[in-house]
């Protein structure tokens, strides 16, 4: 009986252990914090050893094969030590994939990937698909392989999972764009985080699609580079796209194996040129799916959105505030300064990856009248913004953010919580940092 250890006992890790335990390996699973009540529950129901708030190295280090959640870097003492062994060390994507027959499309990129799988997986369940939706979001993929039975998964897939992935090759593979994001876990080199989101295709063959941001310079000094093998399906708001997907006179057009898809952008549910690209790129998916025109045309005009992306939260006193917790990164404050239209007072702040805050410089100048720092170390944040914007206010609390807002706020403004930072320092992730945003806007 083989050995499969689980590093991290999260949604992925749980659902990798029933997964790993149905098909007849000897599982342990071991979390050096400490694992979620009802996450042990499910697993001494289900009769798998595990261990918290340590890792007992003889219990590890005779594993055939360990599965790591994709938030322990490479650089941990115990990941070494598995590596120096020569035993693999692989994603729960990487795992689970070749246990289920379903068609896999998988979705990655540095900003928009929510958007454009939760939008992918709403056209293909809305034509009828029986369809699983994981990855990144959601129920765990390994989880869902072992109880249930799709005919297509829909997968939101970080940097962190392509890079435990080695045969992986999902039958339609998306990369949204590319920015820098996460580089401390990538040496500082941004050309290690690129090629990390590239592995999505690497095993892809002749048969299978490879959906991209043909405006992309970073994608497309890597196409220009390096070879894949699956028919490339681009995409472009300001190019005419002979064989996938663009906008011309207003009109989305969508030409896949001479196959035509057309759309009057109006009649798109988001708004904003970044997401006409996100509907590009899940209409581009639903066309080769087969799903009809009437249902996808349907599908993008009733779409609701993410939550933590771009959410409208309130209008009080004239002054519109929005959720955007979701962007972690500068490229995706960027979307979100770019669609905003009115006076704005920006919260922003937390763990920054290694962030160069020069391109929002334009933007802010325009559209910023105060910057509220909401983070442990706002240094970074002071020192760029400091001389372009009149005011700067340093808080510690999200409550104290949203009433500083409040305060500084006139009629007519907009208040936006885009932190261009990770969450960690102040905040559980991301969606907590976003529900506290919105609980005290409810409560002003």
């Amino acid at each position: 009986m083989k050995r499969l250890v689980i590093l991290g006992g999260g949604e992925s890790g749980v659902g990798t252990a029933i997964l790993g335990k149905k098909k007849g390996y000897d599982v342990f699973v071991s979390d050096f914090g400490s694992i979620k009540e009802n996450y042990k529950e499910v697993l001494s129901i289900n009769g798998i050893k595990w261990e918290d708030n340590q890792h007992t190295e003889n219990l590890i280090l005779n594993a055939d094969l360990v599965m790591k959640s994709p938030g322990i870097p490479e650089k941990a003492p115990i990941v070494q030590k598995l590596l120096a062994k020569n035993i693999p060390v692989i994603s729960e994507i990487e795992f689970a994939a070749p246990l289920t027959d379903a068609v896999l499309i998988g979705i990655t990129g540095s900003n928009g990937k929510t958007t454009t799988t939760m939008l992918t997986y709403h056209l293909l369940k809305s034509a009828g698909l029986n369809v699983g939706l994981g990855g990144n979001i959601g129920k765990s993929f390994a989880w869902q392989v072992a109880e249930n039975n799709f005919e297509a998964y829909v997968l939101e897939l970080s940097s962190f999972q392509l890079d435990g992935s080695f045969t992986f090759n999902p039958h339609i593979a998306v990369l949204t764009n590319l920015s820098p994001d996460h580089l401390d876990r990538y040496d500082y080199k941004y050309e290690n985080y690129i090629n990390s989101k590239f592995r999505i295709a690497q095993n892809q063959s002749e048969d299978d699609y490879f959906i991209y941001d043909a405006d992309d310079e970073a994608i497309a000094n890597w196409l220009s580079n390096n070879t894949i093998k699956a028919q490339k399906v681009p995409f472009s708001l300001i190019k005419v796209i002979e064989n996938g997907a663009s906008i011309q006179d207003k009109t989305m057009k969508i030409n896949i194996d001479n196959n035509e898809f057309t759309m009057d952008t109006a009649h798109l549910a988001l708004e904003g040129k970044h997401n006409m690209k996100n509907a590009m790129a899940a209409a581009s998916v639903a066309q080769l799916m087969k799903i009809r025109k009437q249902t996808i045309r349907e599908s993008l005009s009733n779409f609701q959105g993410v939550e933590h992306r771009l959410e409208k939260v309130l209008k009080i006193e004239n002054v519109l505030y929005i959720n955007d917790s979701k962007a972690t990164n500068v490229n995706a404050t960027f979307f979100a300064l770019d669609s905003v239209t009115s006076p704005t007072v920006w919260i922003l702040g937390g763990v920054d990856k290694g962030n160069d805050y020069s391109e929002l410089m334009e933007l802010v100048n325009e559209k910023v009248k105060a910057i509220i720092c909401l983070g442990v170390d706002n240094k970074k944040i002071i020192n760029a913004f400091g001389s372009i914007v009149d005011m700067m206010v340093e808080v510690s609390t999200m409550e104290d953010a949203v009433k500083t807002a409040k305060h500084i706020a006139e009629k007519g403004d907009t208040v936006l919580l885009s932190p261009a930072c990770a969450s960690f320092d102040l905040f559980e992730n991301y969606e907590d940092r976003g529900r506290q945003f919105k609980q005290a806007v409810q409560n002003l």
